[in-house]
C-alpha cells in the first residue's frame, strides 16, 4: 500500500479533485474515479464526491493499493535497450511496435518485452495493461522510450513530464517549405467530435471535456525538392505530451508528417511507398535521475527508414 500527501496550493483552488489527481500522478481520469469511490482519497480526512472542487490548504490523503498481479504474458521479444539500472530502462522502440496490450492486440508489445526483460521490476502505479509505462510512443513512432522499474521512479518521472523538466526531441519530415527557421506551435488538443480516433485542434483548453493545452517547439535542419515538392527536416521538442501532438500541430499547419496515413496526405505519401507509418522518431530525452539525482541524456541514431528518407530528399 502506498500513501500520499498533498497540501492544495493556491493555483489549484476550485479544480475538480479526479481531475487534479489524474494530472499528478499521471493516471487516467476513470482510474482516479475509482480509487475515490473505494475511498482511497479523502479531502481533510473525510471522502469527497469525483467532483468536489479543492480549497487552498486541503490536505489530500491518497492510498494506491499494491499492483495486482500482471497477467500480461511476458514474452522474449528484441529490444534495444540504451540504458539500464535497478530504477529505469530506456529503449529505443522500432517503428510498428506498439507499447501497451490493448482490448484487442494482448501480445507482440513493448510491454510483453519488458515484463520479459525486467521479470517482476516494473511499476505498478498504471496498471495490469501498462506497468513500467511512463509516457508513450504511437505504435508507427520509433524512437527513445524510457519506463520505471518501480513506483518511485515512476512518480519522480511523472513529476518531471508535468513540470516540463523531463526534455524529449523529436526528428520529423513533414511535407511543405516551413519557412521560418524555428518556431512555437501553442494549440490545444482533444479528441475529435467527427472520428473518436482522432485528435483534433481546439480553439482553448476544456480539461472537463479533455481539450487541454499542447505546446511543440520547431527548428527546421534542413529543407528539400523531391518530385516537383518540397519537404522540410525538423526538430521538435515537446512541452506537452498529448496523443499524437507533433501530428496533429503540423498537419494542421499544413505540414504534415510524411507516411502519416492518418492526418497526412495520401498522394505525398505515395512518394515514400516503403515507408510503415509516419516519418517522426523520438531522437533523444534528458531528464534527472528520479533516485539518484544524475542529470541523465540519452540518445539514439536515426533508423533505417528515416536515413532512407533523407537519402532521396538529398
Amino acid at each position: 500500500m502506498i500513501r500520499n500527501n498533498i497540501i492544495v496550493q493556491e493555483e489549484d483552488i476550485n479544480k475538480r479533485i479526479d481531475l487534479y489527481i489524474s494530472e499528478k500522478f499521471d493516471l487516467t481520469r476513470s482510474a482516479v474515479q475509482k480509487i475515490i469511490e473505494n475511498g482511497g482519497i479523502t479531502v481533510n480526512g473525510i471522502k469527497k464526491e469525483k467532483n468536489y472542487k479543492l480549497k487552498n490548504g486541503d490536505v489530500i490523503e491518497i492510498i494506491l493499493e499494491e499492483p495486482k498481479e500482471v497477467n500480461i504474458v511476458a514474452q522474449d521479444l528484441d529490444l534495444d535497450v540504451l540504458f539500464e539500472d535497478e530504477n529505469l530502462i530506456v529503449i529505443n522502440k522500432r517503428q510498428g511496435m506498439i507499447v501497451h496490450p490493448s482490448q484487442n492486440n494482448y501480445e507482440d508489445t513493448l510491454v510483453n518485452a519488458l515484463l520479459y526483460h525486467c521479470k517482476n521490476s516494473l511499476s505498478g502505479i498504471n496498471g495490469e495493461i501498462r506497468p513500467g509505462i511512463v509516457h508513450r510512443l504511437d505504435k508507427d513512432t520509433s524512437g527513445v522510450m524510457i519506463a520505471a522499474k518501480c513506483d518511485k521512479a515512476h512518480l519522480g518521472l511523472a513529476k518531471q513530464i508535468k513540470a516540463h523538466t523531463f526534455t524529449r526531441i523529436y526528428n520529423a519530415v513533414v511535407f511543405g517549405n516551413i519557412k521560418e527557421d524555428s518556431g512555437t506551435i501553442s494549440l490545444p488538443l482533444g479528441r475529435s467530435k467527427k472520428d473518436f480516433r482522432k485528435v483534433a485542434v481546439y480553439k482553448s483548453a476544456d480539461p472537463e471535456n479533455k481539450i487541454r493545452e499542447a505546446v511543440t517547439h520547431y527548428e527546421v535542419l534542413g529543407r528539400y525538392n523531391y518530385k516537383n515538392n518540397s519537404y522540410t527536416h525538423i526538430k521538435l521538442r515537446l512541452e506537452t505530451g498529448r496523443t499524437h501532438q507533433i501530428r496533429v500541430h503540423m498537419a494542421h499547419l499544413g505540414h504534415a508528417v510524411i507516411g502519416d496515413e492518418v492526418y497526412g496526405n495520401v498522394n505525398i505519401n505515395k512518394n515514400f511507398a516503403f515507408l510503415n507509418g509516419q516519418c517522426l522518431h523520438s531522437k533523444s530525452i534528458e531528464f534527472v535521475h528520479p533516485i539518484t539525482g544524475e542529470k541523465i541524456f540519452i540518445e539514439s541514431d536515426l533508423p533505417e527508414y528515416f536515413v532512407r528518407v533523407l537519402g532521396l530528399l538529398k
